[in-house]
């Protein structure tokens, strides 16, 4: 049963990385993975009301990933319908690409900390959209930012899925892992950063303006203003909500949501409904990427069969016993995690390392929330920021493989030696 799913998930891997030469939509063929995944498990099973209990627990947690990225996308859709990312583009009056890559990255990787890398993620690619014109320059820009919000996830207890876990679970405290891992997460963006910075020249063509668009002619400047700063500061409350409530983050964004519907049916209440129309939750939710979200749907559901069957579990056991040095098993773990989503592979080593071996803020839960958050930017579909990405720019697998992995790769290393050498000074 193991080896049939696993080949069934390295088919749908093949398949969802070649999607362009086989013409075939990656989302139809992470679909395909996750079901069939599942129904070899079932279909070999002893017992199919456990595994249909592993199924909608694991839905579960899916699900709070999904209406997260539901939300967070309509809410920045409904932004950008507004020409709310013009308060934003009007004040960057630099027109040279390297001084732009840098001044995108580096908001990119503080503003993760303080969001998640996955909402940091959507509202810059969704910047970039109204900043770089020339879609070879924007794409680069936008594999720049997935490094980015991944590395800068990493230093802040709410800017990973994965260091929130470690945070909940004890194996980490707040201001510790900001003090242990910023160092590494700064490197693993400024490696790269260099290297592309290096070889861009030129300038970028003028920042568009609102005055032309459709949205400039039914809302005034004042709407603007009130829907883009109100989308903003919901996006900033979620972390706060899930702190202060203890309930998962796509409550918080839901929350947000239906405030920022309410607040747009009032301002444009006396509008025909021809004006109104794109500038409306409706227009902005028919208008978000619904296969990418469906698609993602597929890669976590084929994930979470390999996490129930316990093949992820055995592969975490494979690795401690054959390679034995934690800081290789650590490692590895964040190579994994490019392939494979990293919050089975962390819960598996929470369940292998009890506290009582490796206590609070060691640097072995450290140095797993470093690499299980940046492992994840080596390929395109190995990190939530990496899979928004994708679909809101329509990035492909392989442009991603040529062109972000192996810059993403030298960060990856290089911040785990920063990391590996800042912990043996101190």
């Amino acid at each position: 049963m193991s080896i049939a799913i696993i080949i069934i998930f390295i088919i749908g891997y093949i398949a969802i990385a070649l999607e362009q030469p086989i013409r075939i939509n990656k989302a139809a063929s992470a679909l395909i993975t996750g079901v069939l995944c599942w129904t070899v498990y079932m279909i070999n099973a002893h017992d199919s009301h456990h595994v249909n209990q592993q199924l909608f627990e694991h839905l579960g947690n899916i699900s709070g990933i999904l209406f997260f990225l539901l939300g967070a996308m309509t809410i920045v859709e409904l932004i950008d319908a507004h020409d709310g990312f013009y308060i934003i583009t009007q004040r960057i009056s630099t027109t040279s690409k390297r001084r732009l890559l840098w001044l995108v990255c580096l908001i990119t990787f503080f503003l993760s900390a303080v969001l998640d890398n996955l909402t940091t993620a959507i509202v810059m690619v969704s910047l970039l959209k109204k900043l770089v014109h020339e879609k070879d320059v924007r794409l680069l820009f936008c594999g720049m930012v997935v490094i980015a919000a991944n590395a800068g996830g990493v230093w802040s207890p709410i800017g990973d899925v994965t260091t929130t876990m470690l945070w909940i679970g004890g194996q980490i405290t707040s201001m510790n892992i900001i003090a242990m891992t910023f160092l590494a997460g700064a490197v693993n963006l400024l490696a790269p950063l260099l290297i592309i910075s290096m070889g861009m020249k030129g300038n970028l063509a003028p920042a568009e303006t609102p005055n032309g668009s459709l949205a400039a002619i039914t809302s005034t400047a004042k709407q603007r203003n009130i829907v883009f700063a109100t989308g903003l500061l919901i996006l900033l409350l979620v972390p706060v909500f899930k702190t202060l409530t203890h309930l998962p983050p796509f409550m918080g964004i839901m929350l947000g949501l239906g405030v920022m519907w309410v607040i747009t049916e009032i301002i444009h209440s006396k509008k025909d409904m021809s004006d109104k129309n794109i500038l409306s939750v409706q227009y902005a939710l028919r208008k978000i990427d619904t296969p990418s979200i469906l698609f993602f749907l597929g890669i976590l559901a084929s994930v979470a069969a390999l996490e129930a069957t316990g093949i992820l579990h055995n592969l975490a056991i494979q690795l401690n016993t054959s390679i034995g040095d934690e800081r290789l098993i650590v490692s590895s773990i964040g190579l994994l995690s490019s392939i494979v989503d990293n919050v089975p592979l962390v819960a598996a080593a929470m369940g292998m390392y009890p506290l009582q071996q490796y206590p609070t803020d060691h640097y072995f839960w450290e140095f797993l929330s470093y690499c299980a958050g940046t492992g994840g930017s080596i390929l395109i579909i190995g990190s939530a920021a990496g899979v928004a990405a994708m679909g809101i720019e329509k990035i492909e697998f392989i442009w991603y493989f040529k062109r972000i992995s192996w810059l993403a790769l030298i960060g990856y290393v290089a911040g785990a030696i920063a990391y590996i050498l800042q912990a043996g000074i101190f």
